[in-house]
């Protein structure tokens, strides 16, 4: 069967992302600041899972059209919803600084590029290397400009990495082995699993204290709409789509994105140090990005 034609809005959804996404992390950390980490995701994943059963139960999407895609749905979501987020959060809780863990996951770019040929199927050319190391160096530019790299925790570090792998090997999975499915069903089978997860983590890691606070409900229905539901919507199509290694270029952008969403809404200065490197991010994904000459559009 010849894969589905793109939707029409998949020309906006890059920029939507990376705005959604970057301005998570700031909203993230207004919400942390009144609840325990693992217990505001079991949180937000249970919202998520509320919200979307009645619309599985009006809607009635038809069902993937393969058993095994439900299978693959649930390893996206140990990856992505259990795996990443829960490894980025305990390595914050564990000593990781913000600078040190967002120079790790960093990387996922270019581990894209390395595995990408063997796993999903495609080729990375000299062109877009050139891009993914700009890519890397701004990016880097930027964390280092914003906070001191501390890397002297070894289990922070630890969940750091793995945090970077569980987001490479989910992006890399949904490309190998993602099929056409209902946002309703895709969401809801993939949230579901990164509840079943992070809700006993919470339990036996933490004293799930939560301050129900306005502050606290504004940042937890901004994650839960804007960055649970739109925005790994968006992610997954893009990479169902388009190329894992142009996709997951996006990712430089998001230190500078959200650098310059933390300094409007927080008040967070940009040292001078950032700003070239969000010119040098800016150009490794033109370059990343860019279709070559004859390429299928």
């Amino acid at each position: 069967m010849p894969p589905a034609a793109p939707p029409a809005w998949l020309k906006a959804a890059p920029a939507l992302f990376l705005l959604l996404w970057s301005s998570g992390f700031v909203v993230l950390k207004v919400g942390l600041a009144y609840a325990d980490p693992l217990t505001f995701l079991a949180l937000r994943y249970a919202c998520v899972v509320l919200i979307l059963a009645p619309f599985l139960l009006v809607l009635r999407p038809p069902p993937p059209a393969r058993a095994r895609a439900w299978i693959h749905l649930a390893v996206v979501g140990l990856l992505l919803q259990a795996g990443y987020f829960c490894f980025t959060y305990l390595s914050l809780k564990q000593g990781m600084s913000a600078g040190g863990l967002a120079l790790i996951t960093s990387l996922q770019p270019i581990l894209i590029g390395l595995l990408a040929p063997a796993i999903a199927r495609e080729q990375v050319d000299a062109r877009r290397w050139a891009g993914l190391a700009l890519g890397v160096a701004g990016a880097a530019l930027v964390i280092v400009a914003k906070a001191s790299i501390d890397v002297l925790a070894p289990l922070g570090l630890l969940f750091g990495v793995s945090a970077l792998l569980c987001i490479t090997g989910g992006t890399l999975y949904e490309k190998r082995f993602g099929a056409q499915t209902h946002p309703v069903t895709s969401n809801l089978v993939q949230y579901t699993v990164g509840l079943a997860v992070t809700a006993p983590l919470a339990y036996w890691l933490e004293p799930m204290h939560i301050e129900w606070t306005g502050a606290l409900l504004g940042s937890l229905a901004y994650l839960v709409v804007g960055n649970s539901l739109v925005a790994i919507t968006l992610l997954l199509t893009m990479i169902r789509h388009g190329e894992a290694s142009r996709v997951s270029a996006l990712f430089f952008l998001v230190p500078p994105c959200t650098a310059v969403i933390a300094l409007v809404i927080l008040r967070e200065p940009i040292p001078a140090l950032a700003w070239p490197g969000m010119a040098l991010a800016a150009l490794g994904i033109l370059l990343v990005t860019r279709k070559t000459s004859g390429a299928p559009k």
